[in-house]
């Protein structure tokens, strides 16, 4: 894999319930919604659970995701192709936490800050 080792972890408040949290996160159709800048493997599942596997793109650059957990309070993603790494969430009343580890040319502190003010406005609407 080319590009840098890189890693970023944020914590932000948002106006939401821990099951809304859990719903954007893990219902496809809804982390479709706020994931901007990203396209969808077709045929996805009403809710992701361990084991299921699917690719995202960023433009031509494929990431490809294994679901490793899927609990009520915490989504763990293996990555690989455009990012080698992973991408944990943990959430609760008012508050989501995202780590993302990983070697890739993609700009992953940008990608992830922009990815949570996104998903804060979503659930703001």
């Amino acid at each position: 894999m080319l590009g840098n080792f890189q890693k970023t972890q944020l914590r932000i408040e948002i106006t939401a319930s821990a099951s809304a949290i859990r719903n954007s996160l893990q219902q496809p159709e809804k982390l479709a919604q706020w994931l901007v800048g990203q396209t969808f493997t077709p045929g996805m599942p009403e809710q992701l659970h361990t084991g299921f596997q699917f690719t995202t793109w960023t433009g031509p650059i494929a990431i490809h995701h294994q679901v490793d957990v899927a609990k009520p309070n915490c989504l763990r993603l293996l990555l690989s192709g455009g990012i080698d790494g992973f991408h944990e969430w943990y959430w609760g009343e008012g508050w989501v936490q995202s780590r993302l580890e990983g070697v890739s040319i993609l700009p992953l502190n940008l990608g992830h800050t922009l990815s949570l003010l996104s998903l804060r406005q979503f659930l703001v609407n």
